[in-house]
């Protein structure tokens, strides 16, 4: 059985460079409006079924939250759903906006 692996920030940076990745980006909508990685789409219940319904299964998936620690769950739900390689991004969007010198509200650190 397939299942996600939490994904290092350093790893994310090199996973980015793929065509084929997919970034979902589960925090609430006010959460993701106010700053979010590019290219992330925001995933919450209202949306799920249609992303699973038109996503590409055998590419890379990462999922997003605020810490690291909520996309675990979430990673581990899409895995069910037959995703193959899904990561949960260590530290979430506040670590990768540290990272990126971008403050967690989205705006420069």
């Amino acid at each position: 059985m397939t299942q996600y692996q939490c994904l290092p920030l350093a790893q994310f940076s090199e996973l980015q460079q793929r065509n084929d990745l997919q970034i979902v980006d589960i925090r609430d909508a006010n959460a993701y409006a106010a700053g979010h990685i590019p290219g992330a789409v925001h995933l919450h219940n209202g949306n799920l079924a249609e992303f699973i319904l038109n996503a590409e299964f055998d590419d890379p998936l990462v999922v997003c939250c605020y810490h690291g620690i909520s996309s675990q769950g979430a990673a581990g739900y899409l895995v069910e759903q037959g995703f193959e390689q899904v990561y949960s991004l260590d530290g979430g969007y506040e670590g990768w906006a540290k990272a990126q010198g971008v403050s967690f509200e989205g705006k420069p650190a």
